[in-house]
C-alpha cells in the first residue's frame, strides 16, 4: 500500500518536474539580451511621453477651472482668504504646467 503512494507521488513529481522545465525552456526561447530591452523600453516611453503631457496639461486646465470657480465662491460669498485660495489653486496649476515642461526638456522629448 505504501508502495502504491510512493509510486503514484513519484508520477505526479514526474509530471510537475516535466512542466516546469518545459515552460523554463520557452522563457529562455523568449528572452533578449539586457540592451535590447532597455532600448525597447526607452523607445515605448518616450512614445507615450507626448500624451502624457497633454494630459498633464489638460489635468492643469481642469484643476484651473475648478479652482476658479471655488474662488468666485468664496469672493461672493465674502470670505476674508480669497487671495490665499487662489494663490494655492493658481500656484498648483502653474505647478503642473511648469513640471510637464521641465520633465520634457529634461528627457530631450
Amino acid at each position: 500500500m505504501k508502495m502504491r503512494k510512493w509510486m503514484m507521488r513519484k508520477k505526479q513529481m514526474q509530471k510537475v518536474l516535466l512542466f516546469v522545465l518545459a515552460n523554463f525552456s520557452l522563457l529562455i526561447n523568449y528572452a533578449q539580451d539586457g540592451n535590447a530591452g532597455i532600448n525597447e523600453a526607452n523607445t515605448k516611453v518616450r512614445s507615450y511621453f507626448a500624451s502624457g503631457t497633454n494630459l498633464m496639461y489638460a489635468v492643469g486646465a481642469i484643476l484651473g477651472l475648478i479652482g476658479a470657480v471655488k474662488v468666485y465662491q468664496k469672493w461672493n460669498a465674502g470670505d476674508p482668504d480669497t487671495g490665499k485660495v487662489a494663490a494655492a489653486w493658481f500656484g498648483s496649476c502653474v505647478f503642473l504646467v511648469v513640471v510637464a515642461t521641465v520633465i520634457k526638456s529634461f528627457f530631450g522629448i
